[in-house]
């Protein structure tokens, strides 16, 4: 009997020691396979920080420090345009959409936006004055995603003529 006993209990060993390979046997991801999955879970439209100027620093909420940001740069863009000939030259345009690029290395670009079939004014003109006014803005800190100063680009309405 303990012999049979003893029969059983090395049964037992074999079967756990052959099922437990199993466990030992896994697949280890390549590091291709894990940049891949990494990179599909990122979320491309989105940054972690909005691009800032000094001014909203001090805020911690990200909503109110992209609004805070927005709102600066919008005033800054219409105080130099103000002093400017476009209210003299197109004394119907009250209001320019202007998209703001923002890159990485903090340098700005901008380009007036128009409709498609807008022939009433000028573009080559509006963009040059754009060119010329917007200058010397106060440091921009770019855009941040995952610790990374990335470009950022957004469409401000920027009102010409305040009545």
């Amino acid at each position: 009997m303990k012999n049979k006993t003893l029969k059983h209990y090395y049964l037992f060993l074999v079967f756990i020691f052959f099922n437990s390979c199993q466990y030992f046997d896994k697949q280890i991801p390549s590091e291709k396979e894990l940049l891949q999955k990494e990179l599909k879970s990122i979320n491309w439209k989105e940054v972690d920080e909005y691009p800032s100027v000094v001014d909203c620093e001090k805020i911690d909420n990200k909503a109110q420090r992209q609004q805070c940001f927005f709102e600066v740069l919008t005033q800054l863009i219409q105080e130099k345009l103000s002093v400017d000939t476009l209210s003299v030259l197109y004394p119907e345009l009250d209001t320019i959409e202007v998209k703001v690029t923002i890159f990485p290395n903090a340098t700005m670009q901008f380009e007036p936006q128009f409709p498609k079939d807008s022939v009433a004014y000028d573009t080559i003109k509006i963009d040059s004055i754009l060119k010329a006014r917007l200058i010397d803005f106060p440091k921009i800190n770019p855009a941040i995603k995952r610790g990374i100063p990335v470009k950022t680009q957004f469409i401000l309405p920027v009102i010409l003529k305040v009545e």
